[in-house]
């Protein structure tokens, strides 16, 4: 692809993006403004808000089903990548946590709310979980039928990961059933793209409900979320990747990395997509050195299943239900559970197509939050979204450079002037 063609790529998917997002903020943005003047009135406006939630509730089992068990299914000659995809996955898991525990002191100094909570209609039903129950809960769906419910997402998961797996392994005889796959994720793809043209009409509707039911202090709330979040994640950006990058290269490394990625972390802030960030970040790691077969691996992988940006937002979020609903966001048990659902919303759900959206929806069902509880985090959500993208894309090139280091020894390619002599 030519630097014209790649800039003119960049510059219209950043305009769709922020088209999009400023249509979901601008119909939020009325819905709390007509909530404000029309109070407990705007309860009319609430089933059109229903509307796109029922959509979204009843969509999210075939997306989410299809879309794991489809991509999984399409992995092709995994044999000769093994150490590979071994090394990138367990990276991918190790600093989703990370950016996890990160994100869950933040919380602890400063709480996303503060000061008697706003009244939302709706509690949480469900008790608060230990980290065992949800890691339980991912193996103990007793019957089939108990899959198609949004309130065993784990359990979904781990079932469309077995089907694509199997799928993968079943040559010319699975083949039929991995086209029926692909066939079903681009269809639901489609499905969402139709249910988001709604969503800015749908939130709009329900934040008019919600603002007048509870008050114009639920966008105060909303906007301490934010301004915690941004600057938790610019100091993430400098401090957690420049140590690891100086354990996967050194100093050297280090220079490199930060002379390279800045082209990525633009890129990534500006289109608010990963996916489309994948040809800057390729040219990021040639120039840093990430050997071929590892970058062309491990960047489209993570453009996909890696998002430490998602992961600390998802912790923003939990956190701040918790404070909506009255609900202790303190203890051991707490937080390893919220940090297993983090890095599930940062790595199961960001191929999916509205990924972020999809996470908020993990978050609701797993914990039990009401419906209103969504278009909250999907407010935060879209705002925090451009600084979370930047931090996945520029964490695939990170995880890049620690898979060569822990295969070679080395983040960067030798030089030819110093490669190891051939043997005879």
């Amino acid at each position: 692809m030519s630097a014209s063609t790649l800039r003119a790529t960049v510059r219209s998917q950043a305009l769709r993006n922020y088209a999009s997002l400023g249509l979901l903020l601008g119909g939020i943005l009325i819905g709390a403004a007509a909530g404000a003047l029309l109070h407990q009135r705007a309860a009319v406006l609430k089933p059109l808000g229903d509307v796109f939630l029922n959509l979204l509730f009843t969509a999210v089992v075939p997306l989410v089903f299809f879309s794991i068990a489809a991509s999984i299914a399409a992995m092709r000659d995994a044999r000769r990548l093994v150490r590979i995809l071994g090394w990138t996955i367990l990276f991918f898991v190790l600093t989703g946590l990370i950016a996890s525990a990160a994100m869950i002191a933040v919380v602890q100094v400063f709480p996303p709310l503060v000061g008697e909570p706003p009244a939302l209609p709706g509690t949480a039903t469900a008790e608060s979980m230990t980290a065992g129950d949800a890691i339980a809960r991912a193996f103990t769906v007793d019957d089939f039928p108990g899959l198609l419910s949004k309130k065993n997402m784990m359990a979904l998961i781990v079932f469309a990961a077995l089907v694509g797996f199997a799928a993968s392994r079943s040559g010319e005889k699975g083949a039929p059933f991995v086209r029926f796959l692909e066939s079903g994720n681009a269809v639901m793809e489609r499905v969402i793209g139709l249910v988001m043209l709604y969503a800015p009409i749908g939130l709009g509707a329900y934040f008019a409900y919600l603002i007048g039911v509870s008050g114009p202090q639920l966008i105060g709330s909303c906007l301490r979320v934010v301004q915690i979040y941004y600057p938790s994640v610019l100091l993430y950006f400098a401090l957690a990747f420049s140590a690891y990058v100086l354990w996967a290269g050194g100093r050297t490394g280090l220079r490199a990395f930060w002379r390279a990625i800045p082209s990525t972390a633009i890129t990534a802030f500006l289109t608010s997509s990963s996916v489309a960030t994948i040809p800057v970040n390729l040219a990021a790691a040639k120039r840093i050195g990430t050997p071929e077969d590892i970058r062309e691996m491990v960047i489209p992988l993570g453009a996909t299943i890696h998002m430490e940006g998602s992961c600390l937002s998802a912790i923003v979020k939990i956190a701040f239900l918790f404070g909506v609903y009255r609900m202790p966001f303190h203890g051991l048990d707490v937080w390893a559970t919220a940090a297993v659902v983090a890095v599930l919303c940062g790595t199961v759900m960001s191929g999916i197509p509205s990924g972020g959206m999809l996470g908020e929806l993990l978050i609701v069902t797993l914990y039990g939050f009401p419906p209103e509880a969504l278009p909250l985090i999907m407010m935060i959500g879209t705002v925090v979204d451009p600084a979370a993208t930047m931090v996945n894309a520029v964490g695939d090139n990170v995880t890049a450079m620690m898979v060569a280091r822990q295969l070679q020894g080395t983040a960067a390619e030798p030089s030819p002037a110093i490669a190891p002599p051939v043997d005879a």
